[in-house]
């Protein structure tokens, strides 16, 4: 089966350019998923259905756990344009039209997984791999939705621009896609999610490099979170984090984690090995050699606010910092450099990312738990994150309801506004959970979409004193949409 990806249209064009019919291109062989016989060749194919790309290397200048750090830090442009929330046309990796590109290309793979499934008989023996499929589909285009379209909300919904929802591998050069709405992507991504998961095995060698059942059901509760459907948020987090309580999540208050060194700690973010890490891709990026000497990053404001932090138990978060004022960070990543050709010394840096772990579960099920008024099971949540999160943890640190209710009172009422209601009660739950993930999943581009979700305020602040406010509703929450995309008929997004 022929098959090409949505963003060979350069190739189309210096085709044309050497004067090479349609039907010449059209009868070459594109790549290794013409030719599909075996279960082995869609397990192949299967591991590249995932987006291949950074999405924190723009989403976190954009949040508000980013600053300006000054002019002695390092000017990117990337960086700068998110920062101040330009559209952006760069192509380069790490940008907004890489992710674009890359998570077509996954939904591509597996949509042509699927049809070789239906090609070869299917039947039971591909049930795992159908489910992988299905919900690798349903997550790129979650992902998609969430970055290039504005936040869920069931009353504006079917009427609000989404993005393509691609389920047939592309057969021509230049397919013709449009824009589904919002409502619809959901509704095919709950589809995909609901058929698939259910197939899911834990058949892999290394389950977190694939889509394996906590995996699918952490990806499911961040779903329905964005639905604001509480139970399921619940039910699919309990799976996701199973019953190991805190040996599940990663705990980084021991005295064995406090002494590795940076390299140590920078692999072990990562490691496949780590039982909070439920699903990991590497992807072509710059974001390992980058992110601790960008201008618009981990300034001293947000360093102070974020760690060690007042997080309410009397007891400091035990992130360590490294990298001075300048250049703060937390070591997060680690770049592995592919050499194309030895010689010459060049190929393409690569880093690993941390797409789903049992930590954010957690903290989501707090979320829907408080959202349903069942607060003492958000607080057992909430003070189990705490334990293997800060530093000499102990029964005195335990948070009780009245302790947290007053830690974290909101007095603005109008700081999250969702497209639900959140009660008086459950707002300094929601205020706890948020803000813990700001520190706890700092650089990994959560804060972001909590943004998005809740509705919030961002102001930034340049290294001259000059204020920059993206408002409530503002249109540029939703990234445009690339512009060779666009060229090809996808409608833009409102400005």
């Amino acid at each position: 089966m022929k098959n090409y990806n949505f963003n060979l249209r350069v190739l189309f064009v210096v085709l044309g350019a050497s004067f090479v019919s349609c039907n010449d291109v059209l009868d070459e062989v594109p790549d290794n998923r013409a030719s599909i016989n075996t279960e082995e060749d869609i397990t192949r194919l299967l591991t590249a259905a995932y987006p291949e790309a950074a999405y924190v290397s723009f989403v976190q200048p954009m949040s508000d756990i980013a600053t300006d750090k000054g002019p002695d830090a390092r000017n990117q442009r990337l960086n700068e344009e998110m920062y101040f929330w330009r559209d952006l046309n760069d192509i380069d990796s790490d940008t907004p039209t890489n992710y674009w590109n890359s998570a077509y290309e996954a939904i591509s793979q597996a949509n042509q997984a699927l049809q070789s499934i239906d090609e070869l008989g299917g039947g039971d023996k591909f049930n795992a791999q159908r489910g992988e499929a299905l919900v690798s589909r349903a997550y790129a285009h979650f992902m998609l939705v969430s970055i290039f379209a504005k936040a869920y909300n069931p009353e504006t919904a079917a009427s609000t621009l989404g993005v393509p929802y691609v389920t047939e591998p592309e057969t021509v050069l230049l397919p013709k896609y449009t824009r589904a709405s919002i409502e619809e992507v959901y509704t095919n991504i709950e589809k995909d999610l609901t058929e698939g998961l259910p197939l899911i095995l834990d058949n892999y060698d290394v389950p977190s490099y694939h889509f394996n059942k906590k995996a699918a059901n952490a990806f499911a509760a961040r779903f329905y979170l964005n639905k604001g459907e509480w139970q399921k948020v619940i039910d699919h987090s309990t799976v996701a984090l199973g019953s190991g309580g805190a040996s599940a999540l990663r705990i980084i208050n021991t005295q064995a984690y406090q002494n590795l060194t940076y390299s140590e700690l920078s692999n072990g973010y990562i490691s496949s090995s780590e039982p909070s890490n439920l699903l990991l891709v590497a992807g072509s990026s710059t974001y390992a050699r980058d992110f601790a000497t960008l201008r618009y990053h981990l300034g001293a404001s947000v360093s102070n606010s974020l760690f060690p932090g007042d997080n309410g138990t009397g007891s400091p978060w035990a992130y360590s910092l490294f990298g001075g004022e300048l250049f703060a960070n937390v070591p997060k990543f680690v770049e592995y450099f592919r050499v194309t050709n030895q010689a010459a010394g060049i190929g393409f840096p690569f880093a690993t990312f941390v797409l789903f772990n049992a930590d954010e579960a957690l903290l989501n099920r707090a979320e829907a738990y408080a959202m349903l008024g069942q607060y003492e099971s958000a607080l057992a949540d909430i003070n189990l994150s705490f334990s293997v999160k800060t530093e000499d943890y102990a029964p005195r640190n335990v948070l009780s309801d009245a302790e947290l209710r007053n830690e974290f009172a909101v007095n603005d009422n109008s700081l999250y506004t969702p497209f639900y209601t959140i009660s008086e009660e459950a707002l300094p739950y929601i205020n706890a959970v948020l803000d813990m993930k700001k520190t706890i999943f700092f650089d990994e581009g959560l804060r972001w979409f909590d943004i998005k979700r809740h509705n919030i305020v961002v102001v930034h602040n340049d290294f001259f004193g000059n204020t920059f406010t993206l408002p409530k509703d503002d249109l540029r929450r939703a990234l445009q949409i690339p512009s060779d995309a666009q060229s090809f008929g996808i409608e833009p997004n409102p400005r």
